[in-house]
């Protein structure tokens, strides 16, 4: 008997979901001990003019980003990191395991989606903390499941670029 040959890899990169789930739990526990040691709105200076640990509720996504919407705005963002999440998932399995330039911020962005995602459903709302700012320039709280996101949609633009001018 003559088997045909799959298209997808023996050994895709749904083994990189390792790194989603450090992604995940990291993002996770350090929520729960700001909830746990913080109010609403309280903060610890870490670094001078650079770095504060700030408990803040974020409503809707990136920068607030319709945060003063009715409502529907955490279903559609719940739906809307199902979804990536899926196609991301997806595009490892298809991926071969070996492919860590595509791997690894797939990986990233699905544990940080779910990450949000998680909060979202039992809070309502995703926890922020990390408040960093320049002297007056300031910059959004934010948490580890928002950076693994910017660090994995970062990673996947710059390798995309430097691989297309190597062709």
């Amino acid at each position: 008997m003559v088997r045909e040959a799959s298209s997808v890899p023996a050994k895709n990169g749904l083994t990189w979901l390792w790194l989603s789930l450090a992604v995940l739990a990291f993002d996770l526990i350090t929520k729960e001990l700001v909830i746990d040691r913080f109010a609403l709105g309280e903060s610890i200076r870490i670094i001078p003019n650079l770095l504060d640990f700030t408990r803040v509720h974020n409503l809707g996504a990136a920068f607030s980003f319709l945060s003063d919407a009715s409502g529907w705005q955490r279903w559609f963002f719940s739906a809307l990191a199902l979804v990536v999440s899926a196609m991301l998932a997806w595009w490892l399995y298809k991926t071969p395991r070996g492919d860590w330039k595509q791997c690894a911020p797939f990986a990233l962005i699905i544990g940080g989606a779910i990450g949000n995602l998680m909060d979202r459903l039992r809070h309502g709302y995703v926890v922020d903390f990390i408040d960093a700012y320049i002297g007056q320039y300031h910059w959004p709280a934010f948490n580890i499941a928002d950076s693994a996101i910017v660090v994995g949609v970062v990673f996947m633009l710059v390798t995309g670029l430097l691989d297309s001018r190597r062709k």
